[in-house]
């Protein structure tokens, strides 16, 4: 464990918590076309499992058309097969090494259905950054115990660190209530 106590490192790790939330969320389909919206879906590739990225690239030549150029001619059929076995709802459209998927319209049940969905990632976001906090917390009480830090120092550290905790929960909820705005746009 530390001997120190770094408020940096505190906000570096609860930042890290807000990245992993807006990636969630970019994988999150809103009715229109982004290519994020592929990352989740793995192809067999070479006898392993390969992120689609790393066999193709994904483009949005429409606002609800995406475009997957795969490199390797012989990969075609893995791709639109994982593209399939996703639970994305996406019907490919092989055109040689083209594949097509257009993003359908979203219907309002599937729209409060993705809106559960970012809420969910936004409450484990504030998990994560709440443990972030107790780490920290837990940091400084030891800290003080062993005399290393003085009772007021510990005291305006801890403040700091829960100032950084509500700064960066309400930057979640700021992302969350745009996300839910996108999703259910008609």
């Amino acid at each position: 464990m530390a001997t120190t106590f770094d408020l940096e490192d505190v906000k570096r790790r609860m930042q890290g918590a807000i990245n992993a939330f807006k990636h969630d969320l970019g994988s999150l389909r809103t009715g229109r076309a982004a290519p994020s919206l592929l990352d989740p879906i793995q192809v067999d590739a070479y006898g392993s499992m390969l992120p689609i990225t790393q066999v193709a690239t994904v483009s949005v030549p429409e606002p609800r058309l995406l475009s997957v150029q795969v490199w390797d001619r012989g990969m075609v059929n893995a791709v639109e097969k994982a593209i399939r076995e996703s639970d994305l709802g996406l019907n490919p459209q092989t055109e040689g090494q083209v594949i097509r998927l257009r993003i359908p319209e979203m219907n309002e049940q599937r729209r409060k259905e993705m809106v559960k969905v970012a809420h969910k990632y936004a409450e484990e976001a504030r998990v994560a950054i709440r443990h972030v906090r107790r780490d920290g917390l837990d940091l400084l009480k030891k800290l003080e115990k062993d005399g290393t830090v003085g009772e007021d120092d510990a005291k305006r550290q801890s403040e700091q660190v829960q100032k950084a905790t509500d700064h960066f929960v309400a930057e979640v909820e700021t992302h969350l209530t745009s996300k839910e705005k996108e999703i259910m746009q008609v």
